[in-house]
């Protein structure tokens, strides 16, 4: 049995407007710095309704302009049914997250903590909304290491050999 290439990451969080954004921005940038050949469809929404339609937190937009990213033209979403077959991963910023994706999702097994999934750390990316400056500076600290993480993961998934052996590094 072959592993199935993922080409497609979903990033989610609360609202939309923080970590998630922040982390679609990241991911993006690290997985073309990397000069990845595969294209990569990647996006972000939210598990509440509340912020559909609205831009990035401006704090978010601020601390990945200063790393030359622009997450500006981003515009928050809710998650939909057809997420779940549309992406290959659907990333949780926080285990609460992880919970509301779970409880909508026909497929479980594409939902995983981001943290968790990308260098086996069991912890939630904190929501820093309610925080100043230093907490966003946090945020995208966590998410850059584990966006490096998970984008050394998969190009390592997709350089193994098909041996038909189930493989643990995905």
């Amino acid at each position: 049995m072959s592993i199935k290439p993922i080409n497609s990451i979903l990033f989610v969080c609360l609202g939309n407007i923080c970590r998630s954004p922040l982390a679609e921005g990241v991911f993006r940038t690290v997985w073309a710095e990397r000069g990845q050949g595969r294209h990569m469809l990647l996006d972000s929404a939210a598990t509440s309704g509340w912020e559909v339609g609205s831009a990035p937190d401006p704090r978010s937009i601020a601390v990945a302009m200063r790393h030359g990213i622009d997450i500006s033209g981003q515009r928050a979403r809710k998650v939909l049914r057809e997420d779940f077959s549309r992406f290959d991963l659907i990333l949780g910023m926080d285990r609460s997250n992880v919970a509301d994706l779970k409880a909508l999702a026909p497929a479980r097994d594409r939902v995983h903590l981001f943290l968790e999934f990308a260098h086996g750390q069991a912890r939630d990316v904190p929501d820093p909304y309610y925080d100043g400056p230093e907490a966003f500076a946090e945020v995208y600290r966590m998410i850059r290491e584990a966006s490096e993480a998970l984008a050394t993961r998969l190009a390592a998934r997709v350089s193994l050999p098909d041996s038909g052996q189930a493989s643990s590094t995905i």
